[in-house]
């Protein structure tokens, strides 16, 4: 399964990107193949896992914010793996192809 997941602190002010990086953070240490961008940090593995992790991430933001909004999509495939750089390759060869 692949989870895109942002994890954003209320009542901090404008500047986040320290409380955000306390999440993606924990994704990094997780050992599980994960990429972050400016709107969403992806995340692969198996439910339980996975899920896991997403709750540490915002645990890491709970720690140091008043309030804490998520947005979470999941793209939920058993059984399928490295589906979070297949999918872009399989993208960039059709943008290749013209």
């Amino acid at each position: 399964m692949i989870v895109a997941f942002s994890v954003t602190p209320l009542g901090v002010g404008e500047e986040v990107g320290e409380y955000v990086a306390d999440a993606v953070r924990v994704v990094r240490e997780s050992g599980l193949p994960n990429r972050t961008d400016a709107m969403f940090t992806s995340i692969e593995g198996e439910w339980d896992e996975v899920m896991d992790v997403v709750k540490r991430a915002v645990a890491a933001v709970e720690a140091r914010a008043p309030r804490v909004s998520v947005v979470l999509k999941a793209d939920i495939r058993p059984g399928v793996t490295g589906g979070l750089t297949s999918k872009v390759a399989t993208m960039e060869r059709h943008l290749a192809d013209g």
